[in-house]
């Protein structure tokens, strides 16, 4: 497994980079993800008729939320995801420093990155998803017990992400 995560890799420029661009570099690397994914997913699909893209995003994008997060169970596994980790810290420090909100400033570094991630999934689900087939649909959660399903591109318009995957813990996924 191998995540695309190039672009936040690369981030070498700390003292410049702030809430938005940061996010503009979390949302490339969902929407290169989602590209490969879904090119990965025409192919497969030809043999395997059980395969739902949507789901395959899902997971994907709770695994951008734990590295953006720094919950990443596998960072020992793999060659440079310590290092992501690592400049990921500095990232969300100096953004941190910057803020002028005195309630967010009081939070730990683990909080202060949650709350980031709670105000940004909705991006990153549009990100990963851009290039999701029109035809792709993602159940939403239930309401008064009725499943419903999104209007196609795996619900990428919805005004909310239709999955909580990014909140399940890793190892149960």
């Amino acid at each position: 497994l191998h995540l695309c995560v190039r672009n936040l890799e690369n981030i070498s420029d700390y003292k410049n980079i702030n809430n938005d661009t940061l996010l503009a570099d979390v949302c490339l690397a969902a929407l290169h993800e989602g590209e490969s994914l879904v090119k990965q997913y025409e192919e497969y699909i030809k043999k395997n008729r059980d395969f739902n893209i949507c789901t395959v995003l899902a997971r994907s994008f709770a695994d951008i939320g734990d590295i953006v997060r720094g919950k990443d169970l596998y960072l020992d596994h793999e060659p440079g995801k310590q290092h992501l980790e690592e400049r990921l810290e500095r990232i969300f420090e100096n953004i941190k420093k910057k803020n002028n909100n005195n309630e967010l400033n009081n939070l730990s570094l683990d909080k202060f990155r949650e709350y980031w991630w709670a105000l940004n999934r909705v991006q990153v689900w549009r990100a990963i998803t851009c290039k999701a087939p029109d035809k792709a649909n993602y159940f939403k959660p239930p309401k008064n017990r009725r499943r419903e399903f999104t209007d196609g591109h795996c619900g990428r318009d919805e005004e909310k992400v239709p999955t909580n995957l990014d909140y399940v813990p890793q190892h149960l996924r």
